[in-house]
């Protein structure tokens, strides 16, 4: 993978490249087609390729935690973050993996499934609701994982950050999907947007990458990398 922006650099060191600023920050890793799909047939995987896939891991070694949709935990299959030995260095002085907290205003999780199947040095699962939840769904996802309840009748991304970095989850990885991305946009939570493009046309009536109210947050280009012609942007907000 090379550095085509702001200085041509023929190797980049990923870990160093995406390090976070010494303070808290919101980053969301998103992948989109050419015509800006989030995914194909249903799932992001299909855009995706060995370089963007490297670079999903080293983002998640870097993170405090992993923020993710409900519906993105359903049609991704999503399970219990594995230990890397390349994380080594990169979680020094924190758990050997991040937790995933899961945004559901209903529950509506399978709680027997794999995503609340961690085991050993894996992180137990958080679940992010609001007030209205169900109370059997909040009892039962409480004995397997860590409740928060971020909300009346919705979850309040404001009041879901805030939870977290209680905890000492001050660096955020936001995996999506579109609609809790663009949840998080509109309020203006966003920090930074890691969006790799891929060298495809999808065409249909898929997602754009995020999928919410309309809302404006100014970022400047921070990065730009490329390999196997997919392009690894990085926009950020300006530091104080």
């Amino acid at each position: 993978m090379r550095r085509i922006y702001p200085a041509e650099r023929v190797e980049v060191d990923l870990a160093t490249a995406y390090a976070y600023p010494d303070r808290e920050w919101l980053r969301i890793n998103m992948v989109a087609s050419l015509d800006g799909a989030a995914w194909s047939k249903g799932v992001s995987e299909g855009l995706s390729g060995p370089a963007d896939r490297r670079l999903f891991q080293v983002l998640r070694g870097l993170a405090d935690v992993i923020l993710v949709g409900a519906a993105t935990v359903r049609s991704e299959g999503y399970g219990p973050v594995e230990a890397r030995d390349s994380w080594a260095e990169l979680r020094a002085g924190r758990p050997p993996t991040p937790p995933i907290a899961v945004v559901t205003r209903r529950i509506d999780l399978d709680l027997g499934g794999k995503f609340f199947a961690a085991t050993g040095a894996q992180a137990r699962p958080i679940v992010i609701t609001c007030a209205a939840a169900p109370p059997d769904r909040r009892e039962a996802a409480a004995a397997i994982s860590d409740v928060i309840v971020a909300g009346d009748d919705r979850v309040e991304p404001d009041q879901a950050l805030r939870a977290l970095r209680e905890r000492g989850l001050n660096h955020v990885l936001c995996e999506g999907g579109p609609r809790l991305g663009g949840g998080l946009a509109a309020a203006g939570l966003i920090d930074e947007v890691c969006l790799t493009v891929s060298p495809l046309l999808i065409g249909g009536g898929a997602a754009r990458v995020l999928n919410g109210p309309v809302g404006r947050t100014p970022l400047r280009l921070a990065q730009i990398l490329e390999e196997d012609g997919f392009l690894f942007t990085r926009y950020a907000r300006e530091e104080p």
